[in-house]
């Protein structure tokens, strides 16, 4: 019987400790997916917009194929994929930590004066942060700063040296952060004004219909507070409180009506649609986050 590759067994030593492991190709490219997901032809698998593990056999859908199932690890199916890497990358969020992603001199030092010191790693160009707590990941969040740790995979490089620091509101803040808002009449799309939240969308909600859209009110009253700039951090953090008041429900409860509400209040302010959209869906994933 062959010796066990090396990127196998770091991969069930990852395993062991709670991080979900995946193996990787030259160039950091993840296995391509298996025969029954390629070309699509699974139709994109939900999990890949959203979190949760990949149900696949064989190593498939990237970051989602992540797993600390040893006995996954180690089947014959992937067996095949353990012989072709030439490295292991792990599902940071899926292990409860953020990295944030260091990719040169000067992102190194824009963190050494910024953010809260923590557990480094050192990589080929720079380094990797590790917090402890998951957050929505983000690349070029700033200049050569990428954020990773839901829905995406980092290359594993060794445990690093310091001790890892509670995830700071200064790295969340790194995904819904804008400079200002568009001028007036530059906006990059304009949202039709969505459907009113009413019983008939909302049949699990614990909550009167009076006390969801006064509070959803108060919350787009900040959004447009906000016209020369931080709309979209104010939806971010209006999404996150209602989505909160929500999360003992036994649902549904109509929420995707009021994240429309809450993105065409932005958009009316000058916010991109897309990334008002993003500010939004961030919101709602971090309150799903802090009551898990």
């Amino acid at each position: 019987m062959s010796a066990m590759p090396e990127t196998l067994r770091t991969a069930l030593a990852l395993a062991a400790a709670g991080v979900p492991a995946l193996p990787l190709l030259r160039g950091k490219l993840p296995l391509g997916n298996c025969r029954s997901c390629k070309d699509g032809a699974c139709g994109g698998r939900p999990n890949m917009r959203t979190a949760g593990p990949c149900g696949c056999p064989a190593p498939c859908h990237a970051w989602a194929a992540a797993t600390t199932d040893r006995n996954v690890l180690a089947s014959p199916v992937w067996a095949p994929a353990w012989r072709e890497a030439v490295a292991v990358a792990y599902h940071p969020g899926g292990a409860g930590v953020t990295v944030v992603d260091l990719d040169s001199a000067a992102a190194v030092a824009w963190a050494q004066a910024t953010l809260p010191a923590t557990r480094v790693v050192a990589t080929t160009r720079g380094e990797h942060w590790l917090y402890g707590g998951a957050m929505p990941s983000r690349n070029a969040v700033r200049p050569g700063v990428d954020v990773k740790s839901l829905m995406q995979y980092a290359r594993w490089l060794g445990p690093g040296t310091g001790r890892m620091a509670v995830l700071p509101a200064a790295v969340r803040a790194l995904v819904v952060k804008e400079d200002t808002n568009p001028a007036p009449g530059r906006l990059v799309s304009s949202v039709p004004e969505p459907a009113t939240w009413d019983r008939t969308v909302a049949t699990g909600c614990c909550h009167s219909e009076r006390y969801v859209l006064t509070g959803l009110e108060r919350g787009l009253a900040l959004v447009r507070a906000r016209t020369q700039s931080g709309a979209g951090s104010q939806a971010f953090g209006v999404a996150r409180f209602l989505a909160a008041q929500h999360t003992g429900c036994p649902g549904p409860c109509g929420l995707e009506k009021l994240v429309e509400r809450i993105v065409a209040t932005a958009v009316s302010v000058g916010v991109p649609e897309p990334y008002a959209r993003r500010a939004v869906a961030n919101g709602l994933e971090t309150a799903v986050e802090s009551t898990a």
